[in-house]
């Protein structure tokens, strides 16, 4: 069978790995070594030419290529439907090899106005020191990203979901954009994952994650991700290799480990989500709930299009009251941890008094009848 004849959950367990010849191992080794040796002089010669040409399974040295972490990218591939990807150490060396693999001095980047904070630093601040321009719009404004594309313009980054205002892109219209003018379209996945949309079908050229995130699922590891056509994916390996982002064969091993369970996971997180959202809604002490779920918010009828397997475990929410009822309400939560990260079958709240006192919400796999219960209580809490 091909991985094209396979469905997503059967890609997710089996893409990329395969019982080990050596062992008879079912699962993928960990190939926990900085190095591989060879017989002769010019074989190991002929590996570090083939293996810097990209050559798929070629390994002399981890930081260029790892067995395991080679299982992780085939598997990736055949999940976004991609002819190539490639792992690094974070979801912020996805980014930024994703985007220095196209970008120049010289050249214009459009980007989304709503992103996640640190990849904010890496467009205003590390681009733009190395003289790279790079423009803010509201990508759900058709006529705002055509208007700032310029003639030096090369690429258009957002997020397919947006962080933290969950706000949804119109992928099919901005890769419409984007072929217009010649730009590469590049799109971070990370909050819906391959499972609920595969941004390279609707037209983008690379798409990336934090594998941190929904792809590993536990909590227990970092990494990115970055797929597309195999010409783009080779640069973004380069850069990779050049700037030493490589990860860690364990981390590789943890993802594969958890991808396998991805489909289960983000079916029961988008699950929990919506009953959640539903929940949160009728409440009198919530301002805001956005949700693509929801039939209140803008973007619902274009989630239904793009998102027909569930509208991911995301939300936002923001309270009646001031940053002290926020607080309450945090601390007041018994099954949902206050942190930053996201992705995890354990349900995780981030509050943002600097984003007007928005708190973002990370529904995991606990059963919906708890964590309703708990988010009752904290909400009764909250009054103080």
């Amino acid at each position: 069978m091909t991985t094209a004849s396979l469905g997503p959950n059967t890609l997710s367990i089996h893409a990329g790995e395969a019982t080990d010849p050596t062992t008879h191992a079912l699962n993928t080794p960990i190939y926990q070594t900085a190095t591989f040796a060879f017989d002769s002089a010019a074989e190991k010669e002929d590996a570090v030419d083939r293996a810097l040409e990209w050559d798929p399974g070629v390994f002399f040295y981890s930081r260029t290529g790892n067995p395991t972490t080679y299982a992780l990218e085939q598997k990736l591939a055949a999940l976004e439907g991609a002819e190539d990807a490639a792992v690094g150490a974070s979801g912020m060396a996805a980014c930024a090899t994703a985007l220095l693999s196209v970008l120049e001095t010289g050249d214009h980047c459009v980007a989304s106005a709503d992103l996640f904070v640190i990849t904010r630093v890496l467009l205003d601040d590390v681009l733009k020191a190395r003289g790279i321009e790079v423009t803010h719009v509201d990508v759900t404004d058709l006529d705002a990203v055509a208007a700032a594309v310029r003639p030096n313009t090369k690429a258009l980054f957002i997020e397919s979901l947006s962080n933290p205002h969950m706000d949804v892109a119109d992928l099919p219209a901005l890769a419409a954009l984007s072929r217009e003018h010649d730009l590469v379209f590049v799109v971070d996945n990370t909050f819906l994952s391959p499972r609920l949309l595969r941004p390279l079908e609707h037209g983008a050229d690379l798409v990336v994650h934090s594998a941190t995130k929904w792809l590993g699922g536990h909590g227990d590891a970092v990494a990115g991700v970055v797929a597309g056509r195999k010409s783009l994916v080779d640069k973004v390996r380069f850069h990779l290799d050049a700037l030493g982002a490589a990860v860690s064969p364990f981390n590789s091993w943890l993802i594969l480990r958890g991808m396998r369970t991805l489909g289960l996971r983000m079916n029961a997180s988008s699950t929990n989500a919506l009953a959640v959202a539903q929940f949160l809604e009728s409440r009198p002490e919530v301002a805001l709930v956005s949700y693509p779920g929801l039939p209140s918010h803008p973007h619902h009828d274009l989630a239904r299009k793009l998102l027909p397997d569930g509208y991911g475990g995301m939300m936002a929410i923001r309270l009646h009251g001031d940053v002290d009822t926020m607080g309450r309400f945090a601390a007041a939560l018994e099954l949902s941890a206050i942190a930053v990260s996201l992705g995890d079958v354990h349900t995780l709240v981030y509050p943002m008094p600097k984003r007007d006192n928005l708190i973002r919400l990370s529904i995991g796999c606990e059963d919906v009848a708890d964590l309703i219960a708990d988010y009752a209580q904290a909400l009764d809490a909250s009054a103080g």
